[in-house]
């Protein structure tokens, strides 16, 4: 078993038989927070699922802190994209993230004494204590962002995942959820984190992963480039991950992504 908080060899994920990605080796140590990063359809949401043993391993191997995704399951955390979300539910802010207990709770006990204190830590913390009692519908969506968060973060997770996090988000949400990144990779805990935007990485990671779209195994000469951001946010890779989208790229975009600030 690897050392590494996810380690894959050559690993493919896909749903059905169908694989949607492919051909990822790579090893991520404890502490780092790596931005993944590609355009619609490059398969980042299926690899953060793979991760979460939500969607199938296709091909090759992959080990979640030291084990398989579906045992590591429980010291893991995730923030899906919000658009998979229903927000009519009658349920409160506080519910839902008490909800990131029952993973390790079971549903049916209570949660007591101390989650409580650790479900008010986490909403604090994201900044929405003032908002604990509201609908979780009747917020705005960088508010519900937060909230989810808060879920992923209420169980003290090894291993956070997070999908799109910063999509729609107005600048004082994203501000707040940056901070957050930068102070979870203080502590010593692993981030990944899907994304479009090269700032992003720059602002709050410490690794690139880069995927193309049809990052298959029928794409032979085309490997996911991985490393620090020096290492794999280079303008021909980025090029190269966004060569089939309207995205326009030049030496200087590449640069200030992780230069700027």
């Amino acid at each position: 078993m690897s050392r590494a908080v996810l380690a894959l060899r050559d690993a493919a994920f896909g749903y059905g038989g169908r694989t949607r990605v492919a051909r990822l080796d790579l090893e991520v140590e404890a502490g780092s927070a790596v931005a993944l990063i590609g355009p619609n359809g490059s398969g980042k949401s299926t690899l953060l699922r793979g991760i979460l043993g939500l969607a199938d391993l296709t091909g090759g191997s992959i080990e979640v802190l030291g084990t398989t995704p579906e045992r590591a399951r429980r010291r893991v955390g995730s923030l899906p994209q919000s658009d998979q979300r229903d927000r009519e539910l009658p349920i409160t802010l506080r519910q839902v993230v008490t909800m990131g207990l029952y993973r390790s709770l079971g549903p049916l006990r209570p949660v007591g004494a101390r989650g409580r204190a650790a479900v008010d830590a986490a909403i604090e913390r994201v900044g929405l204590g003032p908002f604990a009692g509201r609908l979780f519908g009747s917020l705005s969506g960088g508010q519900q962002q937060r909230a989810i968060l808060a879920r992923a973060l209420v169980a003290d997770p090894e291993l956070l995942l997070l999908d799109e996090p910063f999509n729609g988000l107005d600048r004082e949400n994203r501000e707040v959820l940056l901070e957050l990144l930068r102070e979870l990779r203080a502590e010593g805990r692993t981030v990944l984190v899907s994304t479009h935007d090269l700032e992003i990485a720059q602002q709050a990671c410490t690794h690139v992963l880069l995927l193309a779209t049809g990052h298959t195994a029928d794409q032979p000469g085309h490997p996911a480039a991985f490393g620090t951001l020096e290492e794999a946010l280079t303008l021909e890779a980025v090029q190269h991950a966004f060569r089939d989208t309207t995205v326009e790229l030049d030496e200087h975009t590449v640069t200030t992504a992780y230069e700027a600030g």
